[in-house]
């Protein structure tokens, strides 16, 4: 396995991107309740690779989901690039997504039926784009990722690797200060895993990008400037020998 340098937390003041007080998301009602979310606090500057670690069913998913607006709280406030989300209109909240989110998703979540060039111009074509210009822009943003020739191949004729780093490369083509990583490894081999850790940091790096991964793996702790242990909805901050024994 490759070893990761470990990241320091970084000392400047750089302008939040998240910002979560006291958010609750609870399922059903009575004693079925489920606090899938339970009274988080969160504030993630720019230019940080935030881990939250924990087994599946501790909420991590749904708590990703509220931060992409893909979600309500039941209760709290959750602000994304000074925005309010439960302020927004349907409408805005949706261009919110669409320009300052990049999602990432552990089963990619490609058009099956468009080569990874055109998955990549979806976003742009989206936010107004012309054809040539989405076109040219999604062809650089996949050479980037040394896709080049792949861009004319649908997900079906894609490794698995290849496939993340389409969805990657969708991710960014807006150029979101947000990038939400949902298990981007949990599909992956342990070469091509690797391979989109490093992705990930050098978003944070060479870009100063805000990267949050929801994630089991362990090899993220050692490229993360922050790690959060996620148990029963609610999160605690770790230091990162802790979490390679917490989960």
């Amino acid at each position: 396995m490759t070893e990761f340098s470990q990241v320091p937390s970084p000392k400047s003041q750089a302008p939040e991107v998240v910002c979560l007080h006291e958010v609750c998301k609870i399922y059903g009602t009575g004693e079925t309740a489920v606090r899938a979310v339970d009274s988080v606090n969160l504030r993630v500057p720019g230019g940080e690779l935030v881990l939250i670690l924990g087994p599946s069913g501790a909420g991590k998913t749904t708590l990703l989901s509220l931060i992409g607006g893909l979600l309500q709280p039941t209760s709290g406030v959750v602000r994304v690039a000074g925005c309010d989300l439960g302020q927004l209109s349907s409408t805005a909240l949706a261009d919110l997504r669409l320009r300052q989110i990049g999602f990432v998703f552990q089963f990619f979540q490609l058009f099956a039926a468009l080569t990874a060039r055109e998955n990549v111009e979806v976003p742009l074509r989206l936010a107004g784009s012309g054809a040539r210009e989405a076109r040219e822009q999604a062809e650089t943003l996949l050479e980037r990722f040394g896709l080049g020739r792949r861009v004319s191949h649908r997900p079906q004729d894609l490794s698995g690797g290849e496939k993340q780093r389409v969805a990657l490369a969708r991710a960014l083509a807006l150029h979101p200060p947000l990038i939400v990583a949902d298990e981007p490894t949990g599909s992956l081999d342990s070469r091509n895993g690797e391979e989109v850790i490093r992705l990930l940091r050098q978003l944070v790096d060479a870009e100063q990008r805000t990267v949050l991964v929801a994630s089991h793996d362990q090899r993220i702790v050692q490229v993360a400037t922050r790690v959060f242990q996620c148990e029963d909805g609610r999160l605690a901050e770790i230091t990162a020998s802790q979490g390679c024994t917490a989960v």
